[in-house]
């Protein structure tokens, strides 16, 4: 099916949406350890990583793209190609998120690496207008919180530097469960008290006690957040207070956080009126992209055809994009809705 209208992505991770075949000559030209003997053999073995229903194992499908990603030129051309891939699939707007810390192995400092991302998201913006992106700085959960405190608070940190650059907000991301959320609790202080905007990965593989305490810090939007459905007054008040979820409906089946699409709990949140929005989390990990997710929400998950006008409705509205902007693409999906209510 054709989805004919503005679509957006709010929930997608620079290293987990690359092309393989620009990873694959990267790796060759900085002679690097590959995970396999051609290009063909790399793509399987993502494949593998992804649909082993371990996430240690799925995690392993990113070292090569982290690998890398060490420098400010592998940077600037892997956002830069992402973006002419995101036009070409018919977004308007997409916020792409990586963690500055991830990108230091070789020198660049966290500052360097958010001015690369930035480069590469200005340079594919002009070279394809019909987009637009915001770019989203993680904290990273990789264990006790001990263990990269000191980037994660040079992260939130330094990210309000960049708010008028092209950064849109913070993100913690990574491994939920190591400790409990609020340990970080420190650290969306900081980031809050310099006014950056705060969301949070949460409620996807642990339960939703997370989605409580992402919001008690400050969280105004919740990555994953789909098991909030198990507590029917959260849920609630996440409709009350205009709470969004990014839904990544393939990649919560992949990494075994719902069993099936089937029986995903999204539909059910957007009938109680939570904000949804459908999103692509990893889309070369996943292989997926929005159309393809629309396609798992229609066909399986409950959702009509206008539900997706609707969902993107809310992406655009609890998007970090400029007013003028939100103001102009919710017009033409509400055009969009309008012509399908028609038929």
């Amino acid at each position: 099916m054709k989805y004919n209208f503005p679509k957006i992505d709010l929930h997608l991770h620079l290293d987990g949406s690359f092309r393989p075949e620009t990873v694959w000559e990267l790796v060759q030209e900085q002679n690097a350890p590959a995970p396999a003997d051609t290009l063909e053999g790399y793509k399987q073995f993502i494949y593998k990583c992804v649909h082993s229903g371990a996430v240690n194992e799925y995690l392993k499908a990113f070292d090569a793209p982290l690998m890398v990603m060490q420098d400010r030129e592998s940077l600037i051309r892997v956002t830069k190609e992402l973006i002419e891939d995101l036009a070409k699939q018919g977004l308007v707007y997409a916020e792409i998120r990586f963690a500055p810390q991830l990108h230091t192995n070789k020198g660049l400092s966290q500052r360097q690496a958010i001015e690369a991302v930035l480069e590469g998201a200005r340079i594919g913006m002009e070279e394809n207008p019909t987009i637009k992106v915001g770019i989203i700085c993680c904290l990273m959960c990789q264990g006790p919180e001990t263990v990269n405190w000191d980037a994660n608070m040079e992260t939130a940190t330094i990210v309000h530097e960049y708010l008028d650059k092209g950064v849109v907000c913070m993100d913690l991301a990574g491994a939920e469960g190591f400790v409990p959320l609020t340990n970080f609790a420190p650290l969306f202080k900081t980031a809050r008290d310099l006014g950056t905007p705060i969301i949070c990965h949460a409620g996807d593989s642990q339960d939703w006690v997370t989605v409580r305490d992402a919001i008690d810090m400050g969280a105004i939007r919740i990555g994953h957040g789909h098991h909030v459905y198990e507590n029917p007054a959260l849920s609630r008040y996440c409709a009350d207070h205009e709470i969004a979820l990014e839904i990544c409906p393939t990649s919560n089946i992949q990494c075994q956080t719902r069993e099936t699409y089937e029986l995903h709990p999204a539909y059910n949140l957007y009938a109680l009126g939570v904000p949804v929005t459908i999103n692509t989390d990893n889309m070369t990990m996943s292989d997926t992209n929005l159309e393809i997710e629309y396609d798992h929400c229609l066909n399986e998950m409950g959702f009509e055809y206008e539900d997706l006008i609707l969902m993107n409705i809310n992406s655009a509205k609890y998007s970090f994009m400029p007013k003028e902007d939100k103001e102009r693409i919710i017009r033409e999906l509400e055009k969009c809705l309008d012509e399908v209510c028609k038929e």
